[in-house]
Parts: C-alpha cells; sequence; structure tokens
C-alpha cells in the first residue's frame, strides 16, 4: 500500500501531465518545474534498493520498510525524469526534495515511537508550514534547476 500511494500514484499524475508541461515550455518558453516529494526515509529501504518481489508481501511486513522503499522510488524516479527531459532539450525541470523533519500524523500507528515524537516534536521539528516552504523553494525560486 505505501509504494501505491507514495510512489504510484504520483509516477502516473507526472506521466499524464509531462506532454501538456513540454508543450506549454515549447508554445510559451516558460521553464516547467517537477518537484516530488521524496524523504530521508528512503534510508530505510532494503539495503540492496526496492525489492519489487516484496512489494506486496504481507509475510515479514514493516512499515518503515516499505515507506523506505516508496520515497527510495520517488528520487529514482526525479532523478531518471531530469535525465529524460536533459536528453530531449526539454526547459522542464524535476527535483526531490526532503521537506525536513516536519511534524505529522506519520507515525500514527506507532503508539510508543508516537509518543516519543510527540513530546520532541515542538523542539526538533518543523511545523506543516515551513516543511512545505521547502517545496514551494525548489518550485519557484529562479536559481533552481534541476
Amino acid at each position: 500500500m505505501h509504494f501505491a500511494t507514495n510512489h504510484i500514484g504520483h509516477f502516473l499524475l507526472t506521466q499524464l501531465l509531462l506532454e501538456k508541461m513540454e508543450d506549454t515550455w515549447r508554445t510559451s518558453g516558460t521553464e516547467g518545474r517537477i518537484v516530488i516529494v521524496s524523504s530521508e526515509g528512503y534510508r530505510l529501504s532494503y539495503r540492496e534498493g526496492i525489492r519489487f518481489d516484496k512489494i506486496n508481501s504481507e509475510s515479514g511486513y514493516n512499515s518503515f520498510v516499505s515507506y523506505g522503499q516508496s520515497k527510495l522510488a520517488n528520487i529514482l524516479h526525479a532523478q531518471e525524469l531530469s535525465c529524460y527531459l536533459k536528453e530531449r532539450g526539454v526547459e522542464v525541470t524535476a527535483n526531490s526534495i526532503h521537506p525536513g523533519a516536519v511534524s505529522t500524523n506519520i507515525l500514527r500507528h506507532h503508539s510508543f515511537v508516537s509518543g516519543i515524537v510527540t513530546a520532541l516534536e515542538k523542539f526538533l521539528w518543523k511545523n506543516v508550514q515551513q516543511g512545505a516552504a521547502t517545496t514551494c523553494y525548489v518550485a519557484l525560486h529562479p536559481q533552481v534547476k534541476g
């Protein structure tokens, strides 16, 4: 479920919009930006990378590893998409970002970890608005390119 929610849906949306973004650049000359929100959580994936044989595995399921695989897929997608667009000479950039440690409800199903996080989050983590600022910066700043 992590992989479908965190990667496949975003991948599909990007693919569906890509031609329109290219056409917009060709007709207007305005550079496009694709920002894929990943996470340092990609480090939780398997050491050898994405294990497609375990994407839907219920035996030995680990939500942290599953999350890591989906976030690794986001990063790899952005890197490959960036290369693809450059090879075609299209002025649409693709970047993946880690918004920082943001206080969200991502750990709601991990009560022990969630309790620790709740106690520390005001001191160590960004609020949602601060986390969104990272994405906005990459999407809008004129000096940021893929």
